[in-house]
């Protein structure tokens, strides 16, 4: 398996573009998937640097409802016109940010992609095949990032914290890896994990995402110590992690020193191979 990321915060090299999000390609034995699209069209620009012919991408999936995931859906469809985009159900309530002087920020994505027959709705999960599966319905709230008071959406017409609801996760298996792939993981990639292995008996061998670490909107990271904790879990877990985009490098160089080889940052234009 590898996986290219091809969009996040930072590069590799001057000659990839980034911006404020994360898409990932992936290509396993079976399949070639996009995880996300970045805040807009420039993982398609790196994808031609690295070789990646986003036509053969068989299926995509958005892992929520936020733009600097979803911002280049539209771009993705009108390239590649057969994969089926799985998104959650819920995915297109309007979403805002809260900025430090109580300004709202949209932060959605664009309704005006509704309706589409390109999309594949996900409820509360769902078995793609003997390799793919995607799970939601995470509960626990330990550890959950802070950050998340400062998101909401709209509900009828009022505004409301955001439940994340719209958030979905990733687990592709080949050989004897079991790897899970998270967007942001704004239920707090500590409960996610737990959820993981109460459906699947263990942890996954390889952990590749955001972990909502630092809050962009408040230009803010988690506290040390709560950054600590999370630390010792993922140590805790036998994994190796590839994280960046929301986590922050602040808090990335904190996991560092807790996990040493454990964990790496990831980068665009990044190459992880499993």
């Amino acid at each position: 398996m590898i996986i290219r990321a091809l969009v996040e915060n930072t590069s590799t090299s001057e000659i990839y573009r980034s911006e404020h999000g994360l898409s990932l390609y992936i290509e396993t034995n079976s399949h070639k998937i996009l995880f996300d699209t970045g805040a807009s069209a420039v993982f398609t620009e790196n994808a031609r640097k690295m070789g990646v012919n986003l036509r053969e991408v068989d299926l995509a999936v958005i892992s929520h409802g936020h733009y600097d995931h979803g911002g280049g859906i539209r771009t993705f469809l009108n390239i590649n016109e057969e994969a089926k985009v799985y998104i959650k159900e819920n995915v297109f309530v309007k979403h805002y940010a809260t900025g430090p002087v109580g300004k709202k920020t949209y932060i959605g994505l664009d309704q005006a992609l509704l309706p589409n027959d390109r999309f594949a709705f996900v409820g509360e999960g769902l078995a793609i095949d003997d390799k793919l599966e995607l799970f939601s319905q995470v509960t626990s709230e330990r550890l959950n990032p802070t950050g998340n008071r400062d998101l909401l959406m709209e509900i009828n017409g009022l505004m409301v914290p955001d439940d994340f609801a719209h958030e979905q996760n990733l687990i592709i298996e080949e050989g004897e890896n079991t790897v899970l792939i998270a967007g942001c993981a704004h239920k707090g990639i500590v409960n996610i994990l737990e959820h993981f292995r109460m459906i699947r008996g263990h942890f996954p061998s390889h952990v590749i995402g955001g972990f909502h670490l630092y809050n962009p909107a408040a230009n803010k990271y988690e506290d040390p110590a709560v950054v600590a904790e999370v630390g010792a879990y993922l140590l805790g877990t036998g994994a190796k992690f590839y994280t960046g985009h929301c986590t922050g490098i602040e808090s990335y160089e904190r996991l560092k020193t807790i996990l040493g080889e454990k964990i790496d940052y990831m980068s665009t234009g990044s190459l992880i191979t499993i």
